[in-house]
């Protein structure tokens, strides 16, 4: 499954926690330790916010630790809230189009995990969507399919409802297809502003999400950076963060969600 991370804090150059950590992202890609697939090697993406309200993105297909432009764009881009993301497959092609983050004006969102039997709702997934936001659909991924709803469903006005809702808006369409295969959903989303990340899962088995608060900044993500995991917590499945100026809080999501335990 893919791995990611997110940072909210003082200004850094993208390097610092992509490539210079004990355990970064760049390594986590060639030898993940929380997830069944060890290595992540279909794609990868940015997404930083600057003076500007729309983030940058930047994807590409390559393993994360073989491109040389990622290393230089981390090595001179400087942002106080940042998104990264190497990718697994979980059944889409390998293209930009499906690397996370994704993109909407001033959002950002980025995951790990999957719809239970995908394929068997994404015709019916897609026409969820409403017609004004469907051209902005770029991909296959279940992955974009969830944001594009979550902004259906009033992310820009009320983002948990829109969260909520949105989860047991496909856990509902699941039920009623008889699925049983499980929906894991591990997620951040950004408006440049605060950062919201849940844990969630309809098994008991919810992808691995991490979270450490720093002096001047906080980095969550599918991993800890360092081996020894020090300091940093897991966070509860079943639950969703919110994080601004440098504060964490984490709530459980509503029970008629069937959260894992």
């Amino acid at each position: 499954m893919c791995r990611w991370m997110a940072y909210q804090g003082e200004p850094v150059y993208l390097e610092s926690l992509i490539f210079e950590q004990e355990h970064s992202l760049v390594h986590q890609s060639l030898s993940a330790k929380k997830s069944e697939v060890t290595v992540n090697a279909d794609g990868f993406g940015l997404g930083w916010y600057d003076e500007r309200a729309e983030p940058g993105l930047y994807h590409e297909i390559l393993p994360a630790w073989s491109d040389c432009n990622l290393k230089s764009l981390a090595k001179h881009i400087k942002s106080g809230l940042f998104f990264a993301h190497v990718r697994a497959s979980t059944g889409t092609a390998t293209n930009r189009s499906n690397c996370h983050p994704f993109g909407y004006k001033n959002w950002l969102f980025m995951h790990n995990g999957q719809i239970g039997d995908y394929e068997l709702l994404r015709w019916q997934l897609d026409r969820l969507i409403p017609e004004y936001l469907y051209s902005a659909r770029q991909g296959a991924t279940d992955s974009e399919v969830i944001f594009l709803l979550m902004i259906a469903n009033g992310l820009e006005i009320d983002p948990e409802k829109a969260i909520i809702d949105t989860l047991s808006q496909i856990l509902a369409l699941m039920e009623s297809k008889g699925i049983t295969e499980a929906f894991r959903f591990t997620a951040v989303l950004s408006d440049g502003e605060e950062m919201f990340a849940i844990r969630f899962s309809s098994d008991d088995k919810a992808p691995s999400l991490f979270c450490k608060t720093f002096d001047d900044h906080i980095v969550i993500g599918s991993e800890p950076l360092e081996f020894s995991g020090k300091g940093w917590v897991l966070i509860p499945a079943g639950h969703i963060a919110r994080i601004k100026n440098n504060t964490y809080k984490s709530a459980p999501l509503p029970d008629f969600l069937e959260m894992s335990a």
